[in-house]
């Protein structure tokens, strides 16, 4: 805690060590308003704000639904089913059905994971629908659903809050000590948390709803409590802009093989037909031989190392379909660790709802399984709404998906249906793809072409371990994070890429990575600086001691969507995808898992982000992809130099960085001039509860941290280091 103290200025002060023991002992506590929700974060207020548009809902833990190899042939998705017993007056309700007179009420429901779901509570909605909902019988509870109330651009977010508070104990505390703050707190174990010390989840027995904000925040008062925070469940799924559709587009086949074509070849170590298409590797082929260079020099880098063979990384994101053909020779085997989990062989995938816990109260549970891939359950969820857009009409289209149409209609009131009919079929196809960001996130670290025909990662030679934090639409829990950070660092791995932002600020979690980088000191974490264009890197990579790294351009600007300002390290390529698809960043897809296919013919036509008409290469952007282009460079320097430590490779890192390729925008200069006269250490827009110590920067370093990462010469300086 002196640590983080040490290099942040927070506001707020810390709260006193004790209260009066009964403070919780009351069967009442007084709920939060909705102008005085908030939580704490190392004693700092951050405020939330309750959103009444929508309502979160937890769904029973049966071992039917909590199968994942289950076939869902013959039964629908819980979420589905809640969405036609609503419509339907609910009736598979406990309670019986509504009358036959009633009108019906469309009812939007949107699956969050596994367990939760979240309903659009339309204008018109009953007044009794809450209660229709608690009545389905496959329905555990209703739950609030929250929002930062800091900037209006997080307003829309998804924060889900359940009867979970995550309390860190002092280690001091013995077994009882801690039962006794349990009993007199009216609070029971869910389960310890694995992979971090003295963690419990836990739930009160008197509150629920926004009163879990009051007791978390009442017991980091509590002597021999050090944190207590809830457990947010946040929908934090990547947004895959739309792109502007050409009535004329070419099949995916031939604009590959047009975009191929078109551009020269290029010699490198590790050779590839796409290797042209990956300017973030080597920017020469799309911008010719006389302009600057806004690639990373990868090209470059592999004459002077050893591609990253003998580095493990870990991946820590969502669906990781680590069986890719440009992935699976470079897939790491978990051995001759003292906890090996259940199955183990290849990563662990925390999503899963499958636990296994000792009889004894405070002992280890085991939560997830060893397959990180898409589940037979979760392609059965996905598979109706991809097919849709290959078969349907578009007048059927417009029909199943009315909601969706009608929200693009209204940003673009000109579209005729036809243009509507394929905005919609772009959308549900781009955020289907999304659900595999993890293979994307690992094919930029390490994919390695088979036969010289794929995609080409940072460190083709680097090794694999997926970890799955994130279930379907986003869907990801603070504790999940915490277990997921600390099963990686105790796998030895070299580096942990976490392609993420966003994630609410969190002193459990801050408390984890401060733990691991002390206890690991050769271990390099890399994060995401953030895709919200905000002053501020988000939450985690705001964590000193974590390489935050923000986005560039083909172009050598920094992209329009990269957060930058406060705590910003480095830059690298994570690409823009609007105007060009090319201007993306080329890596390995998903949707050609034979599943998504079955019982149809394989497209011909252009789709989505897909490069391929099976979608097994894609182009995307975001600074989900500039942070493992650095986890693949990290990867480079410790191949050539095992020796070196986290501190050594950051230190590298960041001197062969440069400003040589980069430009800023007239728009941005007037930005900085106007922040520097307010003093750049403002709080502005940051959301990562962390803040810089007052320092004067350059404009550069404000956008653009260290500069572009080199990986040419951080490998040549990590040789003769």
């Amino acid at each position: 805690m002196k640590r983080l103290l040490s290099s942040l200025t927070l506001t707020g002060c810390f709260l006193a060590a004790a209260i009066t023991p009964n403070i919780l002992n009351t069967q009442t506590v007084t709920a939060q308003t909705h102008n005085e929700l908030f939580y704490t974060f190392y004693g700092q207020s951050i405020p939330l704000s309750l959103r009444r548009d929508v309502i979160a809902v937890s769904f029973h833990d049966t071992p039917d639904s909590s199968s994942r190899s289950r076939s869902l042939t013959n039964s629908i998705p819980l979420y589905l089913q809640l969405q036609q017993d609503l419509e339907n007056g609910g009736s598979n309700s406990r309670s019986g059905s509504r009358g036959g007179n009633e009108e019906t009420v469309k009812i939007d429901v949107q699956p969050l994971g596994e367990q939760y779901a979240i309903v659009v509570l339309p204008s018109n909605s009953p007044n009794n629908l809450t209660q229709q909902i608690r009545q389905q019988s496959y329905v555990e509870n209703t739950l609030p659903v929250l929002s930062l109330s800091q900037n209006q651009a997080e307003n829309s977010q998804t924060v889900v809050l359940p009867n979970e508070i995550l309390v860190s104990f002092d280690p001091d505390l013995s077994e009882p000590q801690i039962q006794s703050l349990l009993n007199r707190y009216h609070l029971e174990v869910i389960r310890p948390l694995q992979f971090t010390p003295n963690n419990y989840l836990v739930r009160s027995q008197t509150q629920q709803g926004t009163e879990i904000l009051n007791v978390a925040n009442s017991l980091t008062r509590i002597s021999g409590i050090e944190s207590a925070t809830p457990n947010f469940i946040q929908s934090l799924n990547y947004t895959v802009e739309d792109v502007t559709l050409n009535a004329t587009a070419t099949t995916a086949k031939n604009r590959l093989q047009q975009a191929i074509a078109s551009l020269p070849k290029i010699k490198a170590e590790f050779e590839s037909e796409l290797l042209p298409l990956a300017w973030h590797l080597n920017s020469t082929a799309q911008r010719g031989q006389y302009r600057p260079r806004t690639d990373i020099r990868a090209t470059e880098a592999w004459k002077h190392s050893n591609g990253g063979e003998g580095v493990v990384v870990a991946v820590l994101d969502s669906l990781i379909q680590w069986d890719h053909p440009d992935l699976a020779e470079n897939l790491h085997t978990v051995t001759n660790v003292s906890n090996l989990l259940p199955g183990e062989t290849h990563g662990w995938d925390f999503t899963s709802k499958t636990t296994t816990c000792q009889s004894q109260l405070l002992k280890i549970c085991m939560v997830g399984d060893p397959d990180t891939r898409v589940s037979d359950a979760e392609l059965s969820q996905m598979r109706p709404h991809f097919q849709n857009t290959f078969q349907l009409s578009d007048e059927a289209l417009l029909q199943e998906y009315s909601r969706l149409a009608q929200d693009l209609k209204q940003r673009n009131s000109s579209l005729s249906a036809s243009e509507l009919a394929n905005q919609v079929r772009e959308r549900i196809r781009r955020q289907i793809a999304a659900e595999f960001h993890g293979t994307w996130s690992a094919g930029v670290i390490l994919a390695q072409p088979e036969a010289g025909q794929g995609a080409v990662g940072v460190a083709p030679k680097a090794k694999l371990l997926p970890v799955r934090v994130f279930g379907l639409n986003g869907e990801i829990t603070t504790a999940r994070l915490i277990e997921a950070i600390g099963y990686a660092a105790e796998r030895d791995v070299d580096v942990i890429n976490l392609s993420l932002g966003r994630v609410l600020p969190h002193q459990a979690l801050a408390d984890q990575v401060f733990r691991i980088i002390d206890r690991h000191p050769n271990l390099v974490i890399v994060a995401s600086a953030g895709n919200n264009e905000l002053d501020g890197v988000s939450f985690p990579a705001a964590i000193p001691g974590v390489i935050s790294v923000g986005a560039t351009s083909r172009e050598g600007k920094r992209s329009f969507y990269s957060s930058y300002g406060g705590r910003l390290d480095v830059m690298a390529p994570g690409g823009e995808t609007e105007l060009d698809l090319n201007g993306g960043i080329l890596t390995t897809g998903g949707t050609w898992v034979d599943g998504f296919w079955q019982g149809i013919t394989v497209t011909d036509q252009s789709w989505g982000v897909a490069l391929d008409p099976l979608g097994q290469y894609v182009q995307v952007q975001g600074t989900s992809f500039s942070a493992p282009t650095v986890a693949g460079v990290v990867a480079l320097m410790r191949g050539v130099n095992p020796r070196l430590n986290r501190d050594s490779l950051m230190s590298i890192l960041k001197e062969t960085a440069s400003y040589e390729a980069l430009s800023l925008s007239q728009s941005e200069i007037n930005r900085y001039r106007l922040q520097k006269s307010v003093g750049l250490t403002a709080k502005q827009d940051r959301l990562s509860g962390v803040f810089p110590l007052p320092e004067a920067v350059s404009a550069e370093q404000y956008f653009f941290g260290n500069g572009l990462v080199n990986a040419e010469a951080a490998v040549k300086k990590a040789q003769d280091y």
